[in-house]
């Protein structure tokens, strides 16, 4: 993949004189603000997908549509007999029509915006891609009948797409202009620091779905546990957060003394590990509350997000633009709200 930079941005009219249809979705010569506003879109979509499958396995919904492609044996929707769980689990399949459009969008700008950049192009079509293998882990975790393992697969693809979203937001922010690589000792340190935290973030979201396979919230009464002691499971899934929370503090102590452009990430990341932490030691006194769980989800998503950025930020991967397009005056633009860079 190539990171390098353009310095032009994509035209905004062309001669021909495009459609209504055309001018009004942007689609026909998008701008760099409008592939950046469809990654965001993509990002985001796969963030609720967490939600939403958080509120799938804490329902104990997971089996509502109890076969795949079909909800129900004859027909694609719920049959009444399913009740509240039917809806639910077909409410979440539904949404991967949502994701659908929105990795379809994100791909064609990402193939229509000019100049030309490899890497957008690759990581838009990288996510596209990740729909419908994720429907088909989806569809084989209901015909395992919930099988743990192919659950904790299912989240971790999930996490897969979100990594790749983050990548391609920072990759399309506007007026963000590339800066040249730090090969000095910090530099090269706080690149190293950044990747070890994104490498204890994957261990700790793979242990975090260990633990959920051996505790109370499978996604449905019946559905089989992987047999693990759930306290020893927790255990271990701790000793990981607390792995992460010294890499993490090692980095944002780095960040800040060395006053590194990207500080602000660092420390918006460990306000997340702080709230992810609170969260999740509370719903363990609590015996795991279904809402706790939920928001639980939802932090290991944003952390996600946030480890990602970290790695982007301190490597200085490469962005398609180097200047701001007309019109753009936010030239110190961010990603969204879980890893901004100062």
């Amino acid at each position: 993949m190539s990171s390098s930079a353009p310095t032009t941005s994509a035209p905004t009219t062309t001669g021909s004189g495009p459609s209504a249809l055309s001018r009004w979705f942007g689609f026909r010569t998008p701008s760099l603000r409008f592939l950046y506003a469809w990654a965001i879109a993509d990002l985001a979509a796969n963030v609720l997908l967490v939600v939403t499958g958080g509120a799938v396995r804490v329902t104990d919904s997971g089996l509502g549509c109890p076969t795949w492609p079909e909800c129900t044996s004859g027909s694609v929707t719920p049959h009444p007999a399913m009740g509240i769980h039917g809806v639910i689990e077909f409410g979440n399949r539904m949404l991967t029509w949502v994701l659908v459009v929105v990795a379809v969008g994100t791909w064609v700008a990402a193939m229509r915006y000019r100049p030309h950049d490899r890497t957008s192009r690759w990581l838009a079509t990288g996510i596209a891609l990740g729909v419908p293998a994720q429907a088909i882990i989806g569809g084989i975790t209901v015909l395992t009948q919930l099988n743990p393992w192919v659950v904790a697969l299912h989240f971790l693809a999930t996490m897969l797409i979100i990594s790749l979203a983050t990548w391609l937001v920072y990759r399309t922010v506007p007026g963000a202009a590339p800066q040249a690589r730090d090969d000095s000792p910090m530099g090269r340190l706080a690149v190293a620091l950044a990747w070890l935290v994104y490498a204890v973030t994957w261990v700790t979201v793979y242990l975090g779905t260990v633990v959920t396979g051996s505790g109370p919230h499978a996604g449905d009464e019946d559905a089989h546990r992987n047999g693990l002691d759930p306290r020893m499971a927790t255990q271990l899934h701790v000793d990981a957060v607390w792995a992460l929370v010294g890499a993490a503090v090692a980095l944002i102590l780095l960040a800040v003394i060395a006053r590194l452009s990207w500080r602000r990430t660092a420390l918006v990341f460990g306000a997340i590990i702080v709230l992810q932490g609170v969260i999740g030691y509370v719903q363990y006194a609590l015996e795991l509350p279904e809402t706790l769980v939920v928001l639980h989800m939802l932090g290991s998503a944003l952390l996600m997000v946030g480890a990602t950025a970290l790695v982007l930020h301190a490597a200085r991967f490469g962005r398609t633009a180097a200047a701001a397009e007309p019109g753009d005056r936010n030239t110190g633009a961010a990603l969204p709200a879980t890893a901004g860079a100062s």
